[in-house]
């Protein structure tokens, strides 16, 4: 049997088995080659790395396509890639803006049930996650995919090059302040989180101090009192105690006879560093919770509340 397309002759039975072969391996290679990506990913745990990815692989890709275009060519191409740039941009804005308005609109006709907690989307925040679009790997990827001899390869790839550029360089720097203008407030869910984490754990160490009737569990018991006090505050659920504030004050009077006795030389380099160490611990363990914040979770660097 012989099928004929535009292409040319098609037999099955040399077309069969690459097609039972694709059929078949498609999805184990696909299943390896995913394995293979989470391991090389594994380690890279920031956007800034993925981004510094897609700018190599630009430059590697960019020079020899810049190279086979005349000056005509080349004017003609960054034309069309500015267009596509534009139109993914308004699109965008106008796809996330159309939801925002219909749902707002069906939310006051209608009164749809939302989920616990969440409010009616905002023309602000929709025009927000409408100018949060930049791409990436996955718009290079799809250029990349296209064969050496794919007619208008050099053009596709160019334009996605200026997608990739322009979202990430246009939108990306102008995204905090179109944030400040469209002044967003707080919404106090992590807050109120902390807050009701800090309350449970400081209640499991108190329950466990229940049947302690010693000093020293009672001096404890009121260091955890103190800070179930403060936890209960969702809007600083962090801050420090008055337990924190003189151990603080008293580890500060420590450090201070610790330098005089070593310019004093009553204790050599060897003691001082030791105490120096056990010092720094104490303070360490004395700082309120919110001094010390994973830097994932804000861009600034933390400040100890004392």
């Amino acid at each position: 049997m012989v099928y004929r397309i535009a292409v040319g002759t098609i037999t099955l039975g040399h077309a069969g088995p690459i097609v039972a072969l694709m059929a078949v391996g498609s999805p184990i290679a696909g299943w390896l080659l995913a394995r293979l990506y989470l391991l090389g990913t594994a380690r890279v745990r920031d956007a800034a790395s993925f981004t510094v990815l897609t700018f190599v692989i630009m430059g590697l890709q960019a020079r020899p396509i810049l190279s086979r275009l005349s000056r005509e060519s080349l004017s003609h191409a960054l034309l069309v890639s500015g267009a596509v740039l534009a139109t993914v941009i308004v699109v965008r804005i106008a796809y996330v803006m159309t939801y925002t308005v219909v749902g707002r609109l069906t939310n006051r006709w209608f009164g749809v049930t939302r989920t616990s907690g969440t409010t009616p989307p905002t023309m602000a925040g929709g025009l927000l996650v409408s100018w949060c679009g930049m791409r990436g790997l996955v718009t290079l990827a799809a250029a990349f995919a296209l064969p050496a001899g794919f007619p208008g390869r050099d053009l596709i790839v160019l334009s996605a090059f200026c997608v990739v550029l322009g979202t990430l360089v246009i939108q990306g720097f102008t995204l905090r302040p179109l944030l400040d203008r469209l002044g967003f407030e707080a919404d106090g869910g992590v807050g109120r989180e902390i807050s009701r984490g800090r309350l449970g754990i400081m209640q499991a160490a108190l329950d466990t101090l229940a049947e302690e009737r010693s000093p020293a569990a009672a001096a404890v018991r009121e260091s955890y009192l103190a800070a179930r006090d403060v936890a209960a505050n969702p809007d600083e659920p962090q801050a420090a105690t008055e337990h924190d504030r003189l151990r603080l004050r008293a580890i500060t009077a420590q450090r201070l006879m610790l330098n005089r006795l070593r310019d004093e030389d009553a204790i050599g380099d060897e003691a001082f560093h030791r105490l120096e160490e056990e010092v720094d611990w104490a303070e360490l363990c004395a700082a309120p919770a919110g001094s010390f914040q994973p830097l994932l979770t804000d861009g600034e660097a933390p400040r100890p509340q004392t």
